[in-house]
């Protein structure tokens, strides 16, 4: 761990080549997720295939926020946590240039950062089934739409969203799907590397993290219910997110069957950004499976390695 302050913590795992990529590489995890889905166990690890191929890899990572970081709000993680996690890569590696590689939530904290920082040291940008458009994210919006609850008053009494509170949310997505993973692992108890990696997927799937109550209230009125990313209307820190503003070279990786950023509402990012060099990859899998497990290691892996190996020099 190269630094903690709070929820944030940034971890740096060194490359395990003998030629390593000039540009470091820093992926940001989405808030309500730990890092570790990305590192599961040997084989099944795409940060260790990152090092093997000669990536100098950090990640901002995320712990459950106390009740003193409630207040925490999109401008901390965009305005503060993200610039000085670049800040501290960028000292720690001795190169000003720095990639960034957003998942999820985290790809969406990562273009709100970029379209903020355009002239920043971000040389180039990947993500992985990033929200734009949550006008598409039907059920996610019925859910917290105005008729659902009352957001001040709901984020009032807890301060900090409950973890169950958020894992629920992403529940409601796939009601059968704990019903269909147990009788595929009753159907595979003889096939121990199955049962490992389901034993460890189902572990992360349980550590859904907790929430600042400020960046749940934010995200919900503003992304959720205004769609403001896409509307253009997000402001942050008083500035104006304009995806236009975004010029680096983008690669977005988008999922076909994933449930909770459908591929519609992740469409309008290369769609929406300024870059020339930009190139969007749907690619078969669900919001997990895409960077986890056996088909992301054919399928993403190499891709995102095609990908920045030229640009990494």
């Amino acid at each position: 761990m190269l630094h903690r302050r709070g929820t944030l913590e940034l971890v740096h795992y060194h490359a395990m080549a003998d030629e390593v990529y000039r540009i470091p590489l820093l992926i940001v995890m989405a808030p309500t997720n730990k890092g570790y889905i990305l590192d599961l166990t040997p084989g099944q690890s795409l940060i260790e295939f990152l090092l093997k191929r000669g990536y100098d890899v950090y990640m901002i990572d995320w712990n459950p926020p106390t009740m003193s970081e409630r207040d925490l709000k999109l401008e901390n993680y965009t305005l503060d946590f993200i610039p000085d996690c670049i800040r501290r890569v960028q000292q720690d590696s001795g190169e000003t240039d720095v990639n960034l590689v957003g998942y999820c939530a985290g790809g969406m904290l990562s273009v709100i950062y970029q379209s903020l920082h355009p002239d920043g040291p971000v040389k180039n940008l990947a993500c992985f089934t990033t929200p734009i458009d949550y006008s598409k994210m039907e059920l996610f919006r019925a859910m917290s739409s105005e008729k659902a609850f009352d957001l001040d008053a709901f984020v009032e009494k807890n301060g900090v969203i409950p973890a169950d509170v958020v894992a629920s949310g992403f529940e409601a997505l796939r009601p059968a799907s704990r019903i269909a993973g147990q009788v595929k692992l009753w159907d595979n108890l003889w096939n121990d590397q199955f049962v490992k990696g389901y034993r460890m997927m189902e572990r992360w799937g349980n550590e859904t993290l907790p929430l600042p109550g400020g960046y749940f209230k934010q995200t919900t009125k503003d992304l959720l219910r205004d769609n403001a990313l896409y509307e253009g209307t997000l402001r942050i820190g008083g500035q104006l997110v304009e995806l236009e503003k975004i010029t680096v070279p983008l690669l977005h990786v988008v999922a076909q069957y994933d449930h909770i950023v459908p591929p519609d509402c992740a469409k309008p990012l290369v769609e929406r950004v300024g870059s020339t060099d930009k190139e969007e990859v749907v690619l078969p899998g669900g919001h997990v499976s895409i960077a986890a497990g056996a088909n992301a290691v054919k399928r993403m892996w190499p891709k995102l390695d095609a990908w920045l190996e030229g640009r990494s020099l």
